[in-house]
């Protein structure tokens, strides 16, 4: 496999104008290209100018990555597009609710999987708990992972929310 062949999973950030219609065209844009969504996450980041930050986790290959961006510049609402992966140091963020139905010994364990993950308990009944955790998809995903040896699991994940680190905003114009 070559590198142009590879597949990268890379953070993308967008800043449109919070106005209808806009997320659809970017989905759109996905859809009828057949590229990938693996989270999407959209928030109003500016009220006084209604900007909106919409944050893609995708995967391809170098070439569809770049493609992607590039058509995502050409969208009439968008302000910026950012890829984190590539700029450098990023912050990345998920939370996930997690709901664990099991008995005896197990549930000690789910408390201490819970403590040394920085869960917090949300809820807990006589055979369940439910655990709220933040932080990078990966230490989510492992959370999960270990919490299914243990019992039934219900899963419920806001997606990848992610900004640059330092004093570089990512609000310039195309």
């Amino acid at each position: 496999m070559t590198k142009d062949q590879i597949i990268e999973t890379h953070i993308i950030s967008v800043l449109v104008d919070d106005e209808p219609g806009a997320l659809a065209r970017v989905i759109g844009l996905f859809s009828g290209r057949g590229y990938n969504i693996e989270s999407l996450t959209v928030a109003e980041t500016d009220h006084e100018k209604s900007i909106s930050r919409i944050s893609i986790v995708t995967s391809g290959t170098p070439m569809v990555i770049e493609q992607i961006k590039a058509q995502l510049r050409r969208l009439v609402p968008i302000h910026s597009v950012c890829d984190l992966t590539e700029s450098g140091e990023s912050i990345e963020r998920e939370l996930a609710l997690v709901k664990i139905i099991n008995s005896g010994d197990d549930r000690i364990e789910c408390l201490r999987i819970a403590d040394t993950f920085r869960a917090r308990t949300l809820d807990s009944t006589l055979n369940s708990f439910v655990f709220e955790v933040t932080g990078n998809s990966s230490k989510v995903g492992a959370f999960v992972d270990l919490m299914r040896s243990l019992g039934k699991v219900e899963v419920a994940r806001t997606g990848v929310s992610a900004i640059s680190r330092g004093n570089r905003i990512d609000l310039e114009s195309k």
